[in-house]
Formats: C-alpha cells, structure tokens, sequence
C-alpha cells in the first residue's frame, strides 16, 4: 500500500522560501509523482509533475521559474523546493501519485491520482 508523509510547510514571508517532502511508503520511480495545492475556496491544482516514463519534470505557469521538483529514489522521498514565494502560493500542498499512468500530460487533473499525501499547509504572509 503506498502511503505519503509531508513535511516542511510552513510561515514564510512575501519573498521566502520554503522545501517541501514527501516520503513514500514505497519505491517511486515508477510511478508519475506530482505536488497539488489547494487554497480556501479553490479547486485543487496540480503545481509540478515528474514522469515516469522519461523522467520530465512539468510545472503549472504560475510557478515556474520559482519552484523546483526533485526526487530522490533512495530515500524514496519527492521534494518541491519554492522559491520566491507570493501571497497567492499560500495553500495545503500535497504529494499525490499515479499508479497506472506514466506521463504527466496525460494526467494533469487531481482525480487521474489515486495515491495522496495529507497535506501540509505553506502559508505566506508578513
């Protein structure tokens, strides 16, 4: 059964940086792996995605340039390090996986994931 814990979320103010993680129960290099957030009131939307099958690493526009997805296999654990953070980037982020699809194009909604984390909530504010 793969399960997720989060960590690193956070306070930061207008301007910081914060590094999220997300350890899997197991192994997930082959699986596409990606990071949602959800502010009050919004939909759930997909931030970052790393695919399986060529290992490409996708961001939604709004945080590109700023955030970065990694992941590390031994450790079995996927990151997301952002950057520059803005008000708007405040919301309960989480760590999400498909286990039957393998490139993250094809799976850019948060129902196409069958495997999340809890979350944990990045807030931005000074």
């Amino acid at each position: 059964q793969l399960q997720f814990v989060e960590s690193g979320g956070g306070l930061v103010q207008p301007g910081g940086s914060l590094k999220l993680s997300c350890t899997a129960s197991v192994p997930l290099e082959y699986y596409a792996i990606g990071w949602f957030r959800q502010a009050p009131g919004k939909e759930r939307e997909r931030v970052s995605c790393i695919s399986y099958s060529d290992g490409s690493t996708h961001y939604a526009d709004s945080v590109k340039s700023r955030f970065t997805m990694s992941r590390d296999n031994g450790k079995m654990t996927m990151y997301l390090q952002m950057n520059s953070l803005k008000r708007e980037d405040a919301a309960v982020y989480y760590c999400a996986a498909n286990t039957m699809r393998s490139r993250c194009a094809d799976i850019p909604r948060n129902h196409e994931y069958n495997y999340w984390g809890r979350g944990t909530q990045v807030t931005v504010s000074s």
